[in-house]
């Protein structure tokens, strides 16, 4: 477990307690609009989680995969890995 697991758990159940209450809007009828609206806050708290614990692997598990080799070769790559990452 690493340390921004606690903190991606938590935005995990906050985003299931706003997918819980967007199933309510639709039973109650709400508009499409409002539904669509927090349907993407929801798709945006996911993904910010997602981006979180790729960022969190790549700094925890990469760096233990390279150990010890801290040439300026691989702190590029793993640079430009992180980078690219965010566009997942």
């Amino acid at each position: 477990m690493h340390a921004t697991h606690p903190q991606i758990s938590k935005r995990l159940r906050r985003a299931n307690g706003h997918l819980e209450h967007i199933i309510e809007m639709l039973a109650e009828g709400r508009s499409c609009m409002e539904v669509a609206q927090q349907l993407q806050a929801v798709e945006k708290a996911i993904d910010n989680a997602k981006k979180a614990l790729i960022q969190d692997h790549i700094d925890h598990c990469l760096q233990e995969t390279v150990g010890g080799d801290r040439s300026v070769q691989t702190k590029k790559l793993i640079t430009e890995f992180r980078d690219i990452a965010k566009y997942l």
